[in-house]
């Protein structure tokens, strides 16, 4: 059984983003007690402030390269079982850590790979619950809540060749079966993408929980945005679809996803 203490929030910290203080304001408010650390790759007097003033431990990253290496730092930094990689401009649910140890617990700790929640928007102050984007990657992870299919490596794959539906600040991993260093280091923007398509051909399971419990700020200075405006998504989930598919389809797949995906470009 993991317990709150087997469990550590990893702040990703780019630069001197102005929503960082509320992020870590929310993983400090959970219902349960948890760890929280925060690692970077450009450590400067902000960051430093921001953690005197919630007395929370940096880590640095002495090689930055990619986000999946800096990801990966602070993920191995983390000493306990299960890890969140939390994303500095976003908001999570005071009941996050608490439902998602009861739905990891719900099985037996060998058989899991990641659980993660569904999540909502926050768009100009604003919570928005429901758009098309939310309804379609819903639907897409709908049979991950279920453990008949949510440990089935065809299952995994086919949700995953239809496009990315697993939102990653909602992601913890189970660092005894997946290891140190699992992010992909290959690619700038859909390494988190990458990194599932990866764990969906490991044994284990993915297990989804429907609660909107974690809130993804969508503003137009966020790396999503930034790297959907240049097209470097589109170009890397082509790649990541086609391992998945036969080229031709992959191509027609990737434009309906890249279509879906627009609403994160502002």
């Amino acid at each position: 059984m993991f317990t709150p203490q087997d469990h550590t929030f990893v702040v990703c910290a780019y630069k001197e983003n102005p929503y960082i203080g509320d992020t870590i304001a929310s993983l400090q408010a959970q219902t349960v007690t948890t760890r929280v650390i925060l690692s970077t790759s450009t450590p400067n007097d902000f960051l430093r402030e921001v953690c005197d003033t919630y007395q929370v431990p940096m880590v640095v990253n002495p090689h930055p390269h990619l986000a999946g290496d800096d990801w990966n730092y602070g993920y191995d930094a983390a000493e306990t079982p299960l890890v969140t990689m939390a994303h500095q401009d976003d908001y999570y649910d005071p009941t996050f850590v608490e439902r998602m140890l009861a739905s990891l617990n719900a099985y037996d700790a060998s058989e899991l790979l990641i659980g993660f929640t569904d999540y909502f928007e926050m768009r100009d102050g604003e919570r928005v619950d429901n758009n098309t984007l939310l309804r379609i990657k819903r639907i897409m992870n709908a049979p991950l809540a279920h453990r008949c299919c949510n440990g089935s490596a065809f299952v995994k794959k086919r949700i995953l060749s239809l496009g990315d539906p697993i939102c990653c600040p909602a992601v913890t991993l189970v660092k005894q079966n997946l290891g140190a260093s699992p992010f992909d280091t290959t690619y700038k923007n859909s390494c988190d993408y990458k990194t599932w398509v990866d764990f969906a051909r490991m044994d284990g399971r993915f297990v989804y929980v429907p609660e909107a419990l974690v809130g993804h700020r969508i503003y137009a200075e966020s790396a999503t945005s930034l790297n959907l405006g240049e097209d470097i998504r589109k170009g890397e989930d082509l790649e990541i679809l086609s391992s998945l598919w036969p080229r031709p389809i992959a191509k027609l797949v990737n434009k309906v996803y890249a279509l879906s995906e627009k609403s994160n470009a502002l």
